[in-house]
């Protein structure tokens, strides 16, 4: 078994099949060394992920939103290169958190997608980021993050 895979089986974590395209784009792009994956929109187990920081939902809630959009990072990672032992680096994160206005917290929503990056991927998991607000998401999700990754 794969590195990655192992790594993944010995978190208990299972990934979701690699979403499909909502639009008038693709789900990933390979130039070179570097991994693009399209934005993932926070969906568990039970359907979307629905809801605004601040409002209808607590930091933890959208933490485990994030966490979903890193599941779906990672799905498409390895929907796009066979092998996620392929993945050298997590490069960036850029997540967007549907919230109020005075809400302040998105840096620690989008941890729960970070977080998830080292746990899956080690040292090679850290990565530079952004996490801003967003007056809304598609379909009125919560989270959105999108990933750079090197590989090989």
């Amino acid at each position: 078994m794969a590195k990655i895979e192992a790594r993944l089986a010995e978190l208990g974590i299972s990934l979701p099949d690699a979403p499909m395209p909502a639009a008038n784009y693709v789900p990933f792009v390979r130039s070179g060394n570097q991994l693009f994956v399209s934005g993932q929109i926070s969906n568990g187990p039970e359907g979307l992920i629905l809801g605004k920081l601040g409002d209808s939902m607590d930091v933890a809630e959208g933490a485990m939103a994030a966490r979903f959009c890193g599941l779906a990072l990672i799905a498409q990672a390895k929907a796009a290169l066979g092998d996620l032992d392929k993945v050298k680096r997590v490069v960036k994160l850029v997540g967007f958190v549907n919230s109020t206005s005075d809400f302040t917290d998105q840096p620690k929503v989008v941890n729960g997608c970070s977080d998830l990056m080292v746990e899956v991927f080690g040292e090679a998991g850290r990565h530079a980021r952004s996490a801003v607000s967003a007056g809304s998401l598609p379909l009125g999700v919560s989270v959105e993050i999108e990933a750079i990754f090197e590989v090989e």
